[in-house]
């Protein structure tokens, strides 16, 4: 067993010293996901200190059977955590206007998917509404409740894809999970074909003459597709 596991034992078990050594060791993690959250308005070191809650959370809940790094559990919980916060007190400070934002993004999303026939980006998202992308993204995420690691991002015929099956668990990932985790949204909006072309090339690695024969399409046809959607990705990310 690893040490940060025996000292996950431990604290479970009681012991605060174990319990305040595997915070002190996952500051940097919550570090990372709280920089995701600046420019909002709220103190980098109050977010800190809600996102060690949900840490500290994650310590009680963390089964030792489960075959994942303890960080990469922690982080959809910690993003959780600090979510919950800027909602609750959101009620009083800014939920208005956020929810306006939100509601008029959701029938502009609708009308622009019917109009283009595609889900438009956060930027084209942003100008129809005439808000500042960054916003958008506040507004749309107050909502949001915190990613289950097992949420479904892909069902085919064969066995459904999760989305801890994309999370990168070698040391050093811990700071770009959050940008993992994000990505989810983006390949759940696309269409099922789109879905199924990036399940297979880069989830089940086959090529593209083998997506070609699975899917009935020609190789041309799932290269063009392919890059479309990895353009349409780098967007949203951008």
């Amino acid at each position: 067993m690893s040490r940060t596991l025996e000292l996950i034992k431990l604290a479970q078990e009681g012991d605060k010293q174990a319990n305040d050594s595997i915070v002190e060791e996952n500051m940097g993690l919550i570090w990372s996901v709280v920089k995701k959250f600046t420019g909002r308005g709220y103190d980098p070191e109050d977010l800190f200190q809600i996102g060690a809650i949900g840490l500290i959370k994650c310590i009680k809940k963390f089964d030792l059977s489960y075959d994942v790094k303890f960080s990469t559990y922690a982080v959809p919980m910690i993003i959780g955590e600090i979510k919950r916060f800027i909602r609750d007190d959101g009620m009083i400070k800014v939920s208005r206007p956020l929810k306006e934002i939100a509601i008029k993004a959701k029938y502009m999303k609708e009308e622009l998917t019917q109009k283009t026939g595609r889900q438009p980006t956060i930027n084209e998202l942003a100008e129809a509404l005439n808000v500042d992308s960054e916003d958008l993204v506040v507004a749309l995420e107050a909502g949001k409740e915190v990613e289950s690691l097992h949420a479904t991002i892909y069902q085919g015929d064969g066995s459904p894809i999760y989305l801890i099956d994309k999370l990168d668990q070698s040391p050093g990932s811990d700071g770009n999970m959050v940008d993992i985790i994000a990505l989810k949204d983006l390949i759940s909006n696309l269409k099922p074909k789109e879905r199924q072309i990036i399940m297979l090339r880069y989830f089940q690695e086959k090529t593209q003459t083998e997506i070609a024969s699975q899917i009935g399409v020609s190789q041309v046809q799932v290269s063009r597709i392919e890059k479309k959607i990895l353009q349409r990705i780098r967007e949203n990310l951008a």
